[in-house]
């Protein structure tokens, strides 16, 4: 019987050879502060193509300076982040993997010397005040994301992912807990998504390949947003022409979070079912059976890995081993692969 896992999946005119995915993990290794592609990053995300993931996301990329979680943060402000970024985008495809990249903008949650913006003037505990960011400023952003969006697709990306999770710039517009405009872009459910809502249009103008978002789809604090409001939101992603949630948790605002493998699958699970949608799991996922079930139960369409493939490139080989099938090898590794 044909296993989940190693089904291929098509989205658009994109089709993975399996359905494992590289979770997008901030490496913080831009250490000139350019937010240039460094040989880490050619070494690092090729590998895990060399492995046989079927997506590689790369890590949260900073669409403008003042948007940088970090200054060692990689980045796609600028054409001059084009180059880098087309190279690490042949590497893993001559390895058979797709690769997307997941833009973002850090708002509150940006530690770098600069003034940091978000949409109210309330600081993240422990980290300075950001300025309450101006209509003009938030259209500046949208227009970041779109000239983002450009670079993507000249640099060849298969897929984007729009960062819209972990309480960084777009998460902090959707949770009523640290947005508390009066104006068009905040207050009710509808007027915190807008500039969600303008981000995925424009990206939509530049790139023509699958949309995902990264949500995060519980707040964990009362009076912030539930999976209930994510699968409103998911709906109105859906009619945006989003493709694939991928549905994280949390971080908007410190909480207290019971982590246990497979916690967040119960997320991807309600908005794929209750909102009609392709959704992704992440969240300690730590075996293939694990991530056969979740698949196989119709609980999500694609398995995102973290943690695992820090500690093993080669994950999907040793996940083939688990769930007695096989897969292909990269020639030069077929003396192992099929010992």
């Amino acid at each position: 019987m044909a296993k989940a896992l190693f089904t291929p999946l098509t989205i658009k005119n994109v089709t993975l050879k399996n359905r494992i995915v590289m979770s997008p993990m901030c490496m913080y290794s831009c250490f000139d502060e350019d937010g240039k592609v460094t040989d880490f990053h050619l070494t690092h995300y090729t590998s895990r193509a060399v492995g046989q993931v079927g997506l590689v996301i790369v890590e949260a990329t900073a669409v403008t300076k003042q948007g940088r979680i970090s200054v060692h943060d990689l980045g796609i402000w600028s054409d001059e982040h084009i180059d880098g970024l087309k190279k690490l985008v042949e590497l893993n495809h001559a390895y058979g993997s797709k690769i997307g990249i997941q833009l973002g903008h850090a708002g509150r949650k940006a530690d770098i010397p600069e003034a940091i913006i978000a949409p109210s003037a309330i600081a993240f505990p422990g980290m300075k005040t950001p300025e309450a960011m101006t209509v003009e400023a938030i259209h500046d952003v949208v227009d970041a994301f779109r000239q983002a969006a450009r670079r993507a697709k000249w640099a060849g990306f298969d897929i984007v992912e729009i960062h819209a999770a972990h309480g960084y710039l777009i998460n902090q517009f959707l949770s009523p807990l640290t947005n508390q405009r009066d104006d068009d872009y905040g207050g009710d459910r509808d007027r915190r998504y807008r500039l969600l809502s303008e981000v995925i249009e424009a990206v939509k103008t530049e790139f023509d390949g699958p949309l995902f978002v990264r949500i995060s789809a519980n707040d964990y604090i009362e009076g912030g947003n539930t999976p209930e409001d994510y699968v409103y939101y998911a709906k109105k992603m859906k009619s945006q022409g989003v493709d694939l949630i991928d549905c994280s948790s949390g971080a908007v605002v410190p909480a207290s979070i019971d982590a246990f493998p497979g916690y967040q699958v119960p997320y991807a699970d309600k908005i794929r079912n209750e909102a009609g949608i392709m959704t992704g799991a992440v969240g300690l996922i730590l075996n293939a059976v694990q991530a056969e079930e979740i698949l196989k139960n119709g609980r999500a369409d694609v398995v995102l890995l973290a943690r695992e493939l820090l500690r093993d490139p080669y994950w999907p080989y040793r996940a083939a081993k688990e769930l007695r099938t096989t897969i292909e090898a990269p020639v030069q590794y077929k003396r192992g692969w099929d010992a």
